[in-house]
């Protein structure tokens, strides 16, 4: 048995082991090819909470956040729409315009899908 199972791929959960060919999740129940989960969470962007993201998603702010030149940092809540998955760049994999701040980048693990 490996070590370093990956996580499930439908909960994230970390407590995957092997069943014969496959790995199972005993929180969810989820039963997957080990090969299989290496392609399938290849290209997957996930918000704070585990949902999976794709393009043109509305997604609200989940923490308050700091802003270079901005006084008031964007608040916990701020919606923002349309946004746009890129390849990621120091971390950064979502590029979306957010109403009186412009375009900017931001991270997958502060935003929550609506």
């Amino acid at each position: 048995m490996s070590d370093t199972l990956p996580p499930c791929p439908e909960c994230s959960g970390e407590l995957a082991y092997e069943m014969g060919e496959l790995l199972v999740c005993p929180e969810c129940g989820h039963e997957w090819s080990p090969s299989a989960a290496d392609t399938e969470t290849e290209n997957v962007v996930r918000d704070s909470v585990g949902n999976v993201l794709a393009d043109g998603d509305t997604v609200s702010i989940a923490k308050t956040m700091k802003i270079k030149g901005n006084p008031q940092g964007l608040k916990a809540g701020t919606k923002v729409r349309n946004i746009r998955l890129i390849t990621p760049v120091d971390g950064h994999d979502i590029d979306a315009k957010i109403d009186g701040f412009g375009n900017m980048l931001l991270k997958s693990s502060v935003v929550k899908k609506i």
